[in-house]
């Protein structure tokens, strides 16, 4: 027991640091050890994957709010597609063929992918146009943070809000109809969409995912899908996984995170498009 309990703390502290770095829920990162490593129930390793996102947004976002990185308007905005969206998706379950989903969202993270390489080669992180877009003007969508690895105020204009508003409609479907988790979604409408520096990106999807994996915790815990020795020590490692990982993203050059999340993009996207085909790609 206490063996179990080191290895879920050592376990959370590592989705914590990642979580709180990429904007990404740790159910990626949890799921398949729960599930592969240690032979749990699927029905569980997603509890305590749902557990690992309200943890890692609670350790990270009080970083994040204190240091003004997150997008606040952005983040409540957003969240009413996502809650829209996910309760369609609910309500859908059993009526639309879940495939088409997974076919749509893979080739929308894989093209999010090439879209960050892009951003790579270009080496230009924050795009201003003449004439900034008139709905974020008008809902004050438009931000700014201090960068701690550049040592300067980056001021940013936030671009395409329908279009991003669709993608996390989208995305909250899918969330409802399939279970999945959305944190890749949140920074894909933010950072491909609607053109915010991935830093910003990230820490307000921390965020979002709180959010939403607080509306279905109390599902998970009145089914029983919530195991106490699993979660509460994985929860602590989180916890302080997250407080450092949102140290870390600030100081780490935009760059590097790109460099990071691009495979995890790739791998996301690719296993939802062959999980639509039919083909198991990944374990």
């Amino acid at each position: 027991m206490v063996q179990t309990a080191l290895i879920m703390l050592g376990v959370g502290l590592f989705a914590g640091i990642a979580g709180a770095i990429l904007g990404i829920g740790g159910g990626m990162i949890i799921t398949p050890i729960l599930t592969l490593g240690m032979g749990l129930s699927i029905k569980y390793a997603i509890g305590a994957s749902i557990i690992a996102v309200i943890a890692t947004s609670s350790g990270s976002t009080i970083a994040y709010l204190r240091d003004n990185v997150l997008n606040l308007r952005v983040a409540m905005f957003l969240e009413i597609a996502t809650t829209i969206g996910a309760i369609i998706g609910a309500l859908m379950t059993g009526i639309l063929d879940p495939k088409y989903l997974y076919l749509l969202f893979g080739c929308l993270l894989v093209f999010s992918a090439w879209n960050m390489v892009r951003k790579l080669r270009r080496g230009q992180e924050v795009l201003k146009r003449v004439t900034p877009d008139r709905i974020a003007a008008k809902l004050k969508l438009n931000g700014s943070y201090f960068d701690k690895a550049e040592l300067r105020d980056v001021d940013y204009q936030v671009e395409n809000v329908p279009a991003g508003f669709a993608v996390m409609f989208g995305a909250g479907v899918a969330s409802g109809l399939l279970g999945i988790g959305s944190g890749a979604f949140k920074v894909m409408a933010m950072d491909t969409f609607m053109k915010m520096p991935l830093k910003p990106s990230s820490s307000t999807s921390n965020l979002m995912m709180g959010v939403t994996a607080a509306a279905s915790a109390t599902v998970y815990f009145f089914n029983g899908s919530i195991l106490p020795g699993i979660a509460v020590p994985m929860a602590l490692g989180i916890l302080v996984g997250a407080v450092i990982g949102s140290r870390v993203m600030q100081v780490l050059p935009a760059r590097w995170i790109r460099i990071v999340f691009i495979p995890v993009l790739l791998y996301i996207g690719l296993q939802m498009v062959f999980k639509g085909l039919g083909v198991q790609l990944f374990s």
